[in-house]
C-alpha cells in the first residue's frame, strides 16, 4: 500500500498504529486504505478510523449491515492478514464503521509490543446517524469498549479514543 507506520501497544490484543503515505515507497496500483490519498501533505494527525479483529472473516462480511470493502490479502515482513478495504481506498461511514481483519498468526501482534502502561478504555463514535452504526456493530456482536452518539448539528463524524496512561487519561480526537 506504499505506506509506512508506527504501532503503540494498548493492550494484549489491542494497538494504536499511526499510519502514513511512505514517500520513498512505490505508490501502490490501487487507491491506499484508510483514504489516504485523500491527504495532504500539511493535513494534522487524526483518528480517520478503526479495524476489528475477526475470526471468521467471510462471516463477518456477510453479517455487517454496511459495505465495508473487498476482502484483500496483506502482508509486511513476516505478518500476514485478511483486511477489508473500499475499492476506492475510503473508510466505512465516515470512519465510524470499522474496517475487518483477521490475523493469520496464533498470537495477536500487539503482544509483542513493549507495554507502556497503555489501555485503551472507550472509543467513542460521534456519528450523524447513531442507529446505522449502532446496527453495524451490534451484527458484529461486537464484544469492546465501544460507545455511540448522536453527532450535534453541523458537527461530522469522528471518533475520539480515551486511553488509560500512567500520567491520567488521555483523548485523542476529542
Amino acid at each position: 500500500m506504499g505506506t509506512h507506520n508506527l504501532l503503540l501497544r494498548l493492550g494484549p490484543t489491542m494497538f494504536l498504529e499511526v499510519i502514513a503515505p511512505n514517500p520513498a515507497a512505490p505508490a501502490p496500483p490501487r487507491p491506499r486504505w484508510f483514504a489516504l490519498d485523500c491527504l495532504q501533505p500539511d493535513s494534522p494527525p487524526a483518528l480517520s478510523t478503526w479495524v476489528v479483529r475477526t475470526t471468521d472473516m467471510p462471516a463477518s462480511v456477510a453479517a455487517a449491515t454496511e459495505a465495508l470493502g473487498r476482502v484483500e490479502p496483506m502482508s509486511r515482513g513476516a505478518l500476514n492478514w485478511l483486511i477489508t478495504i473500499p475499492e476506492d481506498g475510503s473508510v466505512a461511514l465516515d470512519g465510524a464503521g470499522p474496517a475487518l481483519i483477521e490475523w493469520q498468526a496464533a498470537v495477536h501482534p500487539a503482544s509483542g509490543l513493549e507495554d507502556r502502561g497503555l489501555a485503551l478504555e472507550k472509543l467513542e463514535i460521534i456519528h450523524p446517524e447513531p442507529d446505522r452504526v449502532a446496527r453495524l456493530l451490534g451484527a458484529l456482536k461486537l464484544d469492546a469498549p465501544v460507545s455511540v452518539r448522536h453527532a450535534q448539528s453541523g458537527e461530522s463524524a469522528r471518533l475520539a479514543a480515551h486511553i488509560r496512561t500512567p500520567q491520567g487519561l488521555c483523548v485523542l480526537g476529542a
